[in-house]
């Protein structure tokens, strides 16, 4: 049994026609629950949510600064992004310095989700290309460590030095013995770790500014270039963006596939991970929202957060139809944060 509660619910009138079950996680400094609903030792694969993690070996290593990497680049290594021009002319930049291409990549080719990349290859008749795909960024960091690293092309594989940097950074910062891997997406390893780990691992990126080692002064510069540069970490119309600009600095936040979210809140030194059961995006972005209007660093009545908590859903006309919003039992639950 999970042992998942009811976190939002979507409604169609007077009728309760879904309800999203999950988990949910935040963890202090100290790397302790501060708060939890569900199975905090539940099992999970982070997928994209931990894709800062991934990239602290490319600051500790020295190949950031080796190759005079900028914010914004950093913030493309942590992002899962759209593919619109915002993210292609960086990274397209940016892999020519290494004198590398598109087929040096290990990501796969992927449609974009900007209408504007995606319709531009529609017109012209070309296929998506590697750099379409929303992981190019991180796995341009991947080519920048291994390139810095003398690696051999194949940097994606679970033996890779590459990979074997990222696993003892995800290691480290979750403070847990991964129980095993899968194949994300992008096809490299993606390590389980518990809900509690994951969060673990956010309040310690949260915290890293209280420490001079230089994995936790990697941290800082990740957070900041994730904080100064939101668009580049997703794009237009997507909840990591758009919450982090209405958030206005106080935290950054990071989706993964399947339902999968997770928060650094510096200012309140706090880490938060969760997961939601059915891998539904829309419930993880509410569910996400909801925890930091709660944290109080997203205002209840700024637009973008009504975007999300308590959303009208409307149809093909227009018409408001019902609303997704937060589960009656999860709600005064929050106000205990």
């Amino acid at each position: 049994m999970l042992n998942s509660v009811p976190l939002v619910e979507l409604w169609r009138g007077p009728v309760r026609e879904s309800t999203h079950l999950g988990t949910v996680v935040i963890c202090d400094d100290t790397g302790q629950i501060h708060h939890s609903w569900g199975d905090p030792d539940r099992i999970i694969l982070p997928r994209s949510s931990c894709k800062m993690i991934q990239a602290l070996p490319l600051l500790t290593s020295g190949a950031a600064d080796n190759n005079g990497l900028k914010s914004e680049q950093l913030a493309l290594a942590c992002a899962s992004h759209n593919g619109a021009d915002i993210h292609l002319a960086p990274i397209t930049k940016w892999l020519e310095t290494l004198g590398l291409k598109d087929e040096d990549f290990r990501c796969g080719p992927q449609k974009p989700k900007d209408s504007t990349t995606r319709h531009a290859l529609l017109r012209t008749g070309q296929p998506a290309c590697q750099i379409h795909n929303n992981c190019s960024g991180k796995h341009t960091g991947f080519l920048t460590l291994n390139q810095y690293l003398g690696g051999h092309p194949n940097y994606e594989t679970v033996d890779h030095p590459v990979q074997k940097a990222a696993f003892e950074a995800f290691e480290m910062t979750t403070d847990e013995t991964s129980t095993g891997f899968g194949i994300d997406g992008c096809s490299a390893p993606n390590h389980s770790c518990s809900l509690q780990g994951l969060a673990r691992a956010m309040a310690w990126f949260a915290s890293a500014e209280d420490r001079s080692d230089s994995a936790s002064q990697a941290a800082v510069r990740l957070v900041n270039a994730m904080n100064a540069h939101p668009a580049l970490v997703a794009g237009e119309g997507r909840a990591c963006t758009q919450l982090m600009r209405a958030m206005g600095g106080s935290g950054v936040i990071k989706t993964g596939a399947e339902g999968v979210f997770t928060a650094i809140l510096p200012q309140q030194r706090l880490g938060i991970a969760l997961k939601i059961d059915d891998g539904t995006t829309r419930a993880s972005d509410a569910a996400i929202a909801a925890l930091l209007v709660h944290l109080g660093v997203l205002a209840p009545d700024h637009p973008t957060t009504q975007m999300y908590v308590n959303a009208p859903q409307r149809n093909w006309r227009g018409i408001t139809t019902g609303r997704l919003g937060i589960s009656p039992t999860f709600l005064p639950q929050l106000a205990q944060i």
